[in-house]
């Protein structure tokens, strides 16, 4: 039989020697995300974990899984795609914080058509980035090669964390109460949600993301656009487990609106004052560029905050003092009330750009 009639998987487009060589180059990496519990290294069918060397005594277990979005496109179109990696880590550590909950490890799923093994391993790089700053360990992953499934050079990514709280520890509905202040803590960006909106207004706008910002001439707007979302665990995890925290909310898809309604209980509403934070200046750049009535920010992008934090009135100061020192910039942008479970964003005449006082609820 000739050469030309042998069939292999490599003639199918799938490369196992690009694989393996993938993942000597990213073992590393891992292994640079080592932590009590995790010796982080790759190449087994599983990773695993020791809670006892934790240093857990009676714990339960959180998981979370998310992706990136289609953020993902703009990395893929314009070559930056170290940051998607901390997006994927945070989307997943910070769901897992707001149950009170430290994320202990981390395992990302990698897919695409053709392996392009310096894209992967920027993307893993900044994979193990992220779970540095979360602390939690990188203990495995599968990258998937699968011909005629993605176009060339798309890729996909989805990413696993799992965490632990003590028992008496988690974070849930039943420790808000009525008079509790909302603290609202600074976004990066635009984080990881909202950019199917961003790529319609890039393309019916025309911007050219390689030139400077309109709002920021020291950074291009591809760049802004790009920032990665920011990871709260560090600074909140203290505060967690000394009890000044009430319930977290992740600000994602859907917003202050929808987000926030997510930890009360049935009897509590949320109120939040738009006047008593600046809207961020990218922020501001979107909204002006869709034409994006006030109410449809508050349920579409973070709007600059990226997590909100509920707390008893007696130590609001504290935790924004705490968050602070921790490198965070936190403001008092509401409080919890009586009423239907669900949430109000409330602004003044010329707050995110309003022609007159206007009000967004959510239930």
């Amino acid at each position: 039989m000739s050469d030309d009639n042998r069939y292999t998987y490599a003639r199918a487009g799938v490369s196992i020697d690009a694989g393996n060589a993938l993942v000597r180059a990213i073992a590393p990496l891992a292994r640079s995300t080592r932590r009590p519990g995790a010796d982080a290294e790759l190449g087994g069918f599983g990773g695993f974990f020791d809670l006892r060397a934790a240093g857990y005594k009676d714990p339960l277990l959180v998981a979370a899984n998310d992706g990136v979005g289609t953020k993902l496109k703009l990395a893929i179109e314009h070559d930056v795609h170290s940051g998607v990696g901390i997006d994927l880590v945070a989307m997943c550590a910070n769901d897992i914080i707001v149950q009170g909950a430290e994320p202990l490890f981390f395992l990302d799923y990698f897919a695409t058509g053709k392996l392009d093994a310096g894209v992967a391993e920027r993307v893993v790089s900044g994979i193990a980035e992220g779970c540095r700053v979360a602390g939690c360990a990188l203990i495995g992953g599968e990258t998937a090669e699968m011909p005629g499934m993605y176009a060339p050079g798309d890729y996909d990514l989805a990413g696993f964390c799992v965490g632990a709280v003590e028992r008496d520890h988690v974070l849930d509905a039943g420790r808000v109460k009525a008079g509790d202040v909302i603290l609202g803590i600074a976004s990066s960006g635009v984080h990881s949600n909202g950019f199917s909106l961003v790529r319609r207004l890039a393309a019916d706008k025309g911007w050219k993301l390689n030139r400077p910002a309109l709002f920021d001439q020291d950074a291009l707007l591809i760049d802004a656009l790009m920032v990665p979302t920011k990871i709260y665990v560090k600074p909140l995890l203290p505060l967690v487990r000394g009890g000044k925290i009430n319930a977290l909310a992740h600000i994602t898809g859907g917003g202050l609106l929808e987000n926030i309604p997510r930890v009360l209980p049935d009897h509590l509403h949320a109120v939040v004052d738009a006047d008593a934070w600046e809207q961020p200046r990218l922020m501001a750049f979107l909204q002006a560029q869709g034409h994006i009535e006030p109410e449809e920010m508050a349920r579409t992008f973070n709007c600059g905050i990226g997590m909100a934090a509920v707390v008893s009135p007696d130590v609001a100061d504290d935790v924004i003092r705490a968050l602070e020192e921790a490198g965070e910039t936190a403001f008092a942008i509401g409080r919890i009330e009586a009423g239907a479970r669900g949430c109000t964003v409330r602004g003044s005449a010329e707050t995110w750009s309003a022609r007159s006082a206007w009000s967004a609820s959510h239930a």
